[in-house]
């Protein structure tokens, strides 16, 4: 039997196939999203499916679909397709969406990612947990549907072209400088929007020659993990930007949902930087907008976004509470440390392409290299993400918090302590994992890693 509360987490369902699920667990989640819209009143009578290149993605999207259909409500099929292309379809047809990916995750992992009609998210708190209960109820009785349903077949639709001219319009990038772009698509679907969204002619020539890493689509990474937050993931993109001699390197994760930036010289730009000059290219659009962004992106964010005329509102990391508040605040932008752009314009939705569009309509609009324009919105020294092993996640963090009794203490998500020359860190647990996971920022590098190895000395004892 099943057990879904291992693999349905706080944003999305994650886990092993076929030994955590298959596809009468697919089957069950179809129904019981269904009959979560259902008592809801959920507007529409039809729910849009996409799903990723993992081998495992048609069958469970296909076995999910049958469930759906099973609760009285059709089914819009748009094949393969990134997540922020089922965000758009879920958001431009004005219906529930879900999403066949497991994201960066190996290859013998596959998830759900579900939305609301307009794109709006489903998590633990706003759908998740009585999905997962539903479905629950159903594989305990050992049925994934009610008995005699008819499933008719799902219809099939084609969204890329629409996609493409949408972002198209959001940014227009035909009338920058020629630009070398250097794409690593990890065998993700980035391979698959790419070519339609920088490249397709028929939506007229863009000033960019592309030069694809790893554009075949194959859910078994035969390359590199699709997970470009992990430094060892990036060496081949960094390599080829300056054996290529291009302007800009474009890493993107298994989903496409995610963008990460290389300069010219095949050096990583932090996303705290791609967040900065999104906000201000936005705030130049929308002046006195809000722009969200997460608790342990830099401090530079909120400076730049004031700098701007914007209003910075700080939120916990995830895309949920990310989404949440920016319709909240109606902010016209959001962004995280984890290299998730969010934009009002996108019904409020992360999307990886239209955040690399504004980072190559930044960089072509001017003539200085992309070393010099980030250097723009990078002040301070960051220590990345470092994780640790800890079984007492909660004694170790009040441990460090007795450490520092005169720090400025903040616990909207885990433990921020500010200190008064500027450096200051972040110590949350993780939500699946025996981990406290350390971001440190500090105004220069010399005190960014005594406070960084202070803390991992506590926290690691």
């Amino acid at each position: 039997m099943s057990d879904l509360s291992q693999i349905v987490k706080a944003y999305d369902v994650r886990g092993t196939v076929p030994d955590q699920w298959d596809e009468r667990v697919a089957e069950a989640l179809g129904a019981a999203l269904t009959q979560f819209l259902n008592a809801t009143d959920e507007p529409g009578d039809a729910v849009v499916v996409a799903y990723d290149m993992r081998p495992t993605s048609p069958a469970l999207a296909a076995a999910f679909a049958a469930g759906v259909r099973a609760e009285g409500r059709s089914v819009i099929e748009i094949g393969l397709a990134s997540t922020d292309m089922l965000y758009f379809a879920s958001g431009s047809l004005d219906l529930p969406g879900a999403m066949f990916t497991a994201s960066h995750n190996p290859a013998q992992y596959n998830g759900i990612k579900m939305c609301r009609a307009g794109a709006r998210p489903i998590g633990q708190d706003s759908g998740l947990a009585e999905i997962r209960d539903r479905a629950q109820a159903l594989l305990d009785k050992g049925e994934s549907r009610p008995a005699g349903q008819p499933t008719e077949p799902a219809q099939q639709r084609d969204m890329l072209a629409d996609y493409a001219a949408y972002l198209r319009k959001l940014v227009d990038l035909s009338d920058i400088r020629p630009l070398r772009v250097v794409v690593d698509a990890g065998n993700g679907m980035a391979g698959h929007t790419v070519p339609t969204v920088l490249g397709d002619a028929a939506l007229s020539p863009l000033p960019l020659e592309i030069v694809p890493l790893y554009f075949e689509l194959d859910g078994t990474f035969p390359n590199h993990e699709a997970n470009p937050l992990d430094p060892a993931n990036l060496v081949d993109l960094q390599r080829a930007v300056v054996e290529h001699g291009a302007e800009i390197g474009l890493a993107f994760d298994g989903d496409a949902d995610r963008c990460f930036v290389v300069d010219e010289r095949g050096e990583p730009v932090s996303p705290s930087a791609i967040t900065a000059l999104v906000a201000a290219r936005e705030l130049a659009k929308h002046p006195g907008s809000t722009v969200i962004h997460g608790i342990i992106t830099s401090h530079a964010v909120p400076e730049i976004i004031r700098e701007h005329g914007g209003e910075p509102v700080v939120a916990r990391v995830g895309h949920s509470f990310i989404k949440a508040e920016m319709a909240r605040t109606n902010a016209i932008f959001g962004g995280e440390h984890s290299a998730h752009y969010y934009f009002r314009d996108f019904w409020f939705a992360d999307t990886g392409m239209l955040a690399a569009m504004h980072t190559l309509a930044a960089l072509g609009e001017q003539s200085q290299p992309l070393s010099v324009l980030a250097a723009e919105y990078e002040r301070y020294v960051a220590s990345g993400e470092i994780n640790s092993t800890v079984a007492d996640q909660r004694g170790a963090m009040l441990d460090v918090r007795a450490a520092y009794p005169d720090a400025e203490a903040d616990e909207l998500d885990g433990l921020t302590l500010s200190f008064p020359d500027g450096a200051w860190f972040n110590l949350r647990a993780s939500n699946t994992e025996p981990l406290l996971r350390l971001n440190v920022e500090a105004p220069t590098r010399a005190r960014m890693i005594s406070l960084r190895d202070e803390v991992l000395d506590r926290v690691r004892r």
